[in-house]
């Protein structure tokens, strides 16, 4: 077991600027002198083991975004894995939609004519020319009047 003063000053020996009371101890006790030593030689070898920057092998381009990418999706399907079934199930969901869209549209088209009915009997449609020659250009009106009356005129005309 190290004494005090050797743990206090170890850091500073190692770098080289170890005080006189340190080197001082090491002299009197064996003990923290082979320990002493043996952090040396492995604080030797640990920098022998440090690379250089430059020459430390660098990830491919894009390898954090890809990381990145890959736990932010791990955590939502951990989170809304329940929740979230995926591209396959939406799909299914727009083409059942479309279907039951298309299904009840071709129901409401077959059915039309039962809703119109016969029409009424006491409105009398007039003639084509008699309609068109009711409307007073007289009148100061705006024009988008004549196209919404001339397009009421249209949609209501029965023969």
């Amino acid at each position: 077991m190290l004494h005090d003063v050797v743990v206090d000053e170890l850091e500073r020996h190692l770098s080289g600027t170890a005080s006189r009371a340190f080197h001082d101890h090491l002299d009197e006790c064996p003990g923290c002198r082979a320990e002493v030593a043996a952090m040396a030689e492995f604080s030797k070898l640990m920098q022998e083991l440090r690379v250089a920057p430059e020459a430390a092998p660098q990830p491919p381009p894009g390898f954090y975004n890809r990381v990145a990418c890959r736990v932010i999706d791990d955590q939502r399907r951990e989170a809304w894995g329940l929740f979230s079934p995926g591209a396959a199930f939406f799909r299914r969901i727009a083409f059942a939609s479309l279907l039951l869209l298309a299904g009840l549209g071709s129901f409401l088209v077959t059915r039309e004519s039962s809703y119109l009915g016969p029409a009424p009997q006491n409105i009398s449609a007039p003639a084509d020319a008699s309609v068109i020659m009711q409307h007073d250009l007289s009148d100061d009106h705006a024009p988008s009047a004549d196209r919404d009356r001339m397009f009421v005129t249209l949609a209501t005309f029965r023969e």
